[in-house]
């Protein structure tokens, strides 16, 4: 069984495991619950929380405590008919308003790559290698991340096995899984290179300078400037593009990683693409997930890109 433990384990994401445990934790511990329990047992327990918690923080347990249950061969309690209407009641008592990251917008898209470009020839000018190499991965993670739409923990997992740019056509990016990858068959995510904020010549000035020809393509780098072989946390994204906003002059707080997604298809929409090429461009299987990322209130004109749905060519 070892053997078909490490496949089934590989079979659910590590922050699902640990979400899941913290879920049970919580349950028996905080609250003081015993496992298994019934459909009144989850009742008392969400009229506990229900004021304290996020909708979204309370299904998310429901799913964990699910999942114990069917796994250790006990009736699912939070499929009774009183806990579905426990959820709706407590929509009805406690509506809450889905937080959004703000769109990234294309001039401050551009003033922060102005910025880091500068700075990029003024640390190679004077030799400073240190410099040019941080100022080199941040254009790159912010140009490959608006205009692939990435997701934050998308840009930590890309690779330069699973990536391939030719200089004035194109790149590709291939990630063995996505949050809309279920099935873990890997997808495979292609953008031509633009005239101006070009994502390709970002990302192959980004690894010429760093020198890396495997691994992570965003590396992690100390506060001396030394070049990790690890990846950057998905955690430390948010604070790095703050930084980089806030240090070009940008209102920092405004943005989160999820800033260039949400910045890409309001952009893309605002340029006329229809809701079946935004999707199909970033990978969205659901309609309702598209049309939360795009803000039609935002105007952005300008730069357009040539044909995203062509197929990149081999040299």
């Amino acid at each position: 069984m070892e053997k078909a433990d490490r496949y089934l384990n590989a079979g659910t994401r590590e922050n699902t495991k640990k979400s899941y445990r913290a879920a049970i934790e919580h349950f028996e511990v905080t609250w003081g619950g015993y496992l298994p329990t019934t459909g009144d047992g989850i009742v008392r327990y969400l009229a506990e929380y229900a004021d304290q918690h996020a909708i979204s923080t309370l299904k998310q347990r429901l799913a964990a405590l699910a999942q114990w249950h069917i796994t250790q061969g006990f009736p699912d309690p939070t499929k009774t008919p009183n806990v579905r209407q426990m959820i709706k009641g407590i929509r009805v008592i406690h509506p809450a308003r889905v937080k959004q990251a703000a769109p990234l917008l294309l001039t401050h898209l551009e003033r922060a790559i102005n910025w880091l470009e500068n700075e990029a020839a003024a640390a190679q000018a004077r030799n400073d290698y240190k410099v040019l190499l941080r100022h080199r991965r941040s254009i790159a993670m912010v140009l490959v991340g608006f205009w692939r739409g990435f997701r934050g923990d998308e840009l930590t997992r890309l690779t330069v096995e699973n990536t391939q740019a030719y200089s004035g056509e194109g790149i590709t990016f291939y990630l063995p899984y996505t949050k809309g990858d279920r099935q873990h068959e890997g997808t495979t995510f292609e953008t031509p290179a633009l005239k101006t904020l070009c994502p390709v010549e970002a990302y192959l000035n980004w690894i010429t300078v760093a020198g890396i020809a495997t691994g992570p393509v965003f590396r992690r780098i100390d506060r001396w400037g030394n070049l990790s072989d690890k990846a950057i946390q998905p955690h430390s994204l948010v604070p790095m593009l703050r930084r980089i906003f806030r240090e070009a002059g940008l209102p920092e707080d405004l943005y989160s990683s999820h800033s260039m997604r949400r910045g890409f298809a309001t952009w893309a929409s605002a340029n006329g693409w229809d809701i079946k090429a935004l999707m199909s461009y970033v990978g969205w299987k659901d309609m309702k997930s598209a049309l939360r990322y795009v803000d039609s209130s935002v105007s952005f004109g300008g730069l357009a890109v040539r044909s995203a749905s062509a197929r990149l060519s081999n040299p």
